[in-house]
């Protein structure tokens, strides 16, 4: 606490209780304005499922909100700075203080440890708090909102290891269960283990999967054992979860840290198709709460000047920038996923192309 005293003088905090006050205000109305538009467009849906308010709020907005204030903290973070600078800049309490000596740099210190704050509570939020929050909201969201889609999954080939191969006619998320299942064991090219079942489910105690109507042939050159398991059930752990089978596209943002990692270094094996989606989905939790810094450099730059129209126009600017931030933002997702673009360089891409937008508008900020 002395450090910071002597770091930071009144000016400083009247600065930042500006920025975070406003920040916290303005993000509270728009999340309670979301959850009540929000509240009004699923009425029917939560009704016609028989879901009392509070199953609708601990089992649903406990997740979502958490999500909400995620989506909107970059978006609230511009329209806080260029509010309330707009305003210091109309109120002309910002000429005095470059007046007197204090440099732009130095001006714009309490911003970035304001910006600092929310980066870390970001992060945080990113890494520990929202993938289990957004399980609770994407669990609620598959099985009472897209419960109309297809729960299924058809013709399913996967590599589970580098000798390893399975096949599944068709997986259903609902029951966990498989059907017509077969796995392949080879020693390089040879195949000296195959395995067909008609029914394969996954139990959720044991954690490990039940093998019904099954046939084991092991191939050793030319000699052959066949075991028939009939319609009795067998234990077997094999390296695959019912997540590998989800229909949904929202599956990732559900994984802890761990899980991710691991996810990625099966996927590396597998070669199923999502490594994109799961290394965009990793990146961003890192390295999208970088924003804070970007979009505060791009609001002070653009607000400290006193222009006439007073804070509107600042206003209306950085409404426009925000958004133009967030559909950036939306298309590099899109083109990591689809177009082939690195997901490091999808995730950095507006920082990047919104950072050098800031530093230009430094230069032309009033010294």
């Amino acid at each position: 606490m002395k450090f910071l005293r002597s770091r930071f003088k009144i000016i400083d905090w009247y600065i930042m209780s500006k920025y975070l006050g406003t920040f916290i205000y303005t993000l509270t109305i728009f999340v309670v304005i979301i959850v009540i538009f929000d509240l009004s467009e699923k009425l029917d849906d939560f009704l016609g499922n028989n879901l009392t308010i509070w199953q609708v709020f601990t089992l649903y907005y406990a997740g979502s909100i958490p999500f909400y204030v995620n989506m909107l903290s970059p978006l609230i973070n511009f329209i806080a700075v260029i509010f309330f600078t707009a305003k210091m800049a109309d109120q002309t309490e910002i000429v005095p203080i470059l007046s007197g000596g204090v440099s732009f740099n130095r001006f714009l210190r309490p911003y970035f440890f304001s910006a600092f704050i929310i980066f870390a509570a970001n992060l945080v939020s990113n890494l520990y708090i929202l993938p289990y929050t957004n399980q609770i909201k994407n669990n609620f969201e598959n099985v009472y909102m897209k419960k109309m889609d297809s729960a299924s999954k058809q013709n399913i080939h996967m590599k589970l290891d580098d000798n390893t191969y399975i096949y599944i006619e068709s997986f259903d998320n609902r029951t966990k269960s498989g059907f017509r299942f077969m796995l392949d064991n080879f020693k390089g090219d040879v195949l000296t283990k195959k395995l067909v079942a008609d029914e394969i489910k996954w139990d959720s105690l044991k954690r490990s999967w039940k093998l019904t109507n099954y046939t084991i042939r092991h191939i050793d050159g030319l000699k052959e054992t066949f075991i028939s398991g009939g319609t009795t059930q067998k234990d077997t752990i094999l390296d695959m979860r019912p997540d590998d089978f989800s229909v949904y596209d929202n599956i990732f943002e559900n994984l802890s840290n761990k899980d991710l990692s691991e996810k990625i270094k099966k996927e590396s094996i597998r070669g199923s198709g999502i490594m994109n989606d799961l290394l965009f989905e990793q990146y961003k939790r890192y390295l999208q709460p970088l924003s804070a810094f970007v979009l505060t450099l791009i609001g002070v730059a653009l607000s400290s000047r006193k222009v006439r129209g007073g804070v509107g126009i600042s206003l209306g600017i950085g409404i426009f920038l925000s958004f133009a931030y967030i559909v950036v933002d939306r298309f590099a997702k899109m083109f990591s996923i689809k177009g082939g673009i690195p997901p490091l360089l999808a995730v950095l891409l507006p920082t990047i192309f919104f950072g050098l937008l800031g530093l230009y508008l430094l230069r032309k900020a009033p010294k």
